[in-house]
């Protein structure tokens, strides 16, 4: 199954493989989205507010989702209870803060090589997270940083493989490009490797796979706009026999609604569909792009103070009374806190030793010689 470019409109990022429905087949979760330390101010602000002063659930109106070879689309409203609210909100701050973090740590030449950033594009993660379960399999791409820590990753983990690092999630091998967790395949350093989609599209099509296919069109491929690219930018028409949506990617509450009918859909037997979410980036493709050559300053401001994933869920949760401003400020203190931590450990923890260069290439082999720079030099290779 072929991976898919994060952010080449047209190729989908993101493949989501689903198996027969489960019922009780477990879901996103604090835990195992976001491990993060518990601090005595949290438990203090809770506390001059009682769980009864909250309002426990809320719906709310959202976009309607433009459809393609399907009678009707997902649901015009969601239900959202505080409890999943504040998960959505820390998981997208730990995202958002991981990324400027890391963005620091390539400017100080800490983090090297390749590397794509994820924020502005949280609601498209944590909302595809939120309508399918961990037990099914996702495949992406690069820019795959804030999939790898709704798959069960951590941040220390993962600011690890950035630097390089032994406790890296790939053992300090991957990088930002190559990140793996249980039931998710992260990574792949080739643009366009996914290139082969049509015929992907096909055979799905044919065989009637419980499959989703991505894309999350963040406007620009590379350095390139969508409309100067495209012919045609209703890239969820492009599967062309397969059924498309159209979504607000920017809305969490939106995406989880899609991505729960698409899941509906595939575990029925109707085979194969496709989303698009309309997002977008704030940083430039990588760290090796400024991202204002090709749009300006003010395009990208506008878009923060309009449309930002993370303030939309705030602004909900707070004019409904689900949250307090000092509840949320205690949740970014310790996200940023675990950030810095995760960052420390990035930093002093030791990079993977030469002998374990060639570990991990074959699974459940005997250990074997693997030449090295010249036939005198050997290596150890175990699985």
């Amino acid at each position: 199954m072929p991976t898919h470019h994060q952010g080449s409109p047209g190729q989908p990022s993101c493949e989501v493989k689903l198996p027969q429905r489960q019922e009780n087949a477990p879901r996103l979760t604090e835990a195992s989205a976001v491990p993060g330390p518990q601090l005595a101010g949290a438990r203090a602000v809770v506390a001059a507010r009682t769980y009864a002063d909250f309002t426990q659930q809320a719906t709310f109106d959202i976009k309607k989702c433009d459809v393609h070879k399907l009678e009707e689309g997902p649901p015009l409203t969601s239900t959202l209870t505080r409890e999943d609210g504040l998960k959505y909100y820390r998981t997208m701050q730990t995202m958002r803060r991981m990324e400027l973090k890391a963005d620091q740590l390539y400017k100080q030449k800490i983090i090297r090589g390749f590397c794509h950033l994820y924020d502005g594009q949280e609601a498209c993660a944590v909302g595809i997270e939120a309508g399918i379960n961990l037990t099914d399999h996702l495949i992406t791409a690069y820019r795959a940083h804030g999939y790898t820590l709704t798959r069960g990753g951590t941040v220390r983990e993962i600011m690890a493989e950035l630097t390089g690092r032994r406790g890296g999630i790939a053992k300090g091998k991957g990088g930002s490009m190559h990140m793996y967790a249980k039931n998710f395949y992260g990574g792949n350093g080739i643009v366009g490797a996914q290139g082969q989609i049509f015929e992907t599209y096909n055979m799905a099509s044919l065989w009637k796979l419980p499959c989703i296919f991505i894309c999350e069109n963040n406007k620009y491929g590379m350095g390139t706009s969508v409309e100067r690219a495209a012919a045609s930018t209703d890239y969820y028409k492009r599967g062309d026999f397969i059924p498309g949506l159209r979504v607000d990617g920017m809305d969490v509450l939106c995406v989880k609604e899609a991505t729960k009918f698409a899941a509906d859909f595939c575990r029925s037997g109707k085979g194969p569909i496709l989303m698009e979410l309309q997002t977008y980036r704030y940083h430039g493709h990588s760290m090796s792009d400024p991202g204002v050559s090709y749009r300006t300053r003010e395009e990208i401001q506008e878009v923060r103070s309009k449309s930002d994933p993370i303030s939309m869920l705030k602004d909900r949760m707070l004019n409904n009374n689900m949250a307090s401003v000092e509840e949320l400020k205690e949740i970014d203190i310790e996200v940023r806190k675990e950030i810095e931590d995760a960052a420390q450990f990035a930093t002093t923890d030791p990079e993977p030793p030469l002998e374990d260069l060639c570990n991990h290439i074959f699974y459940n082999e005997p250990p074997m010689d693997v030449r090295g720079t010249n036939p005198w030099s050997k290596l150890k290779s175990m699985s």
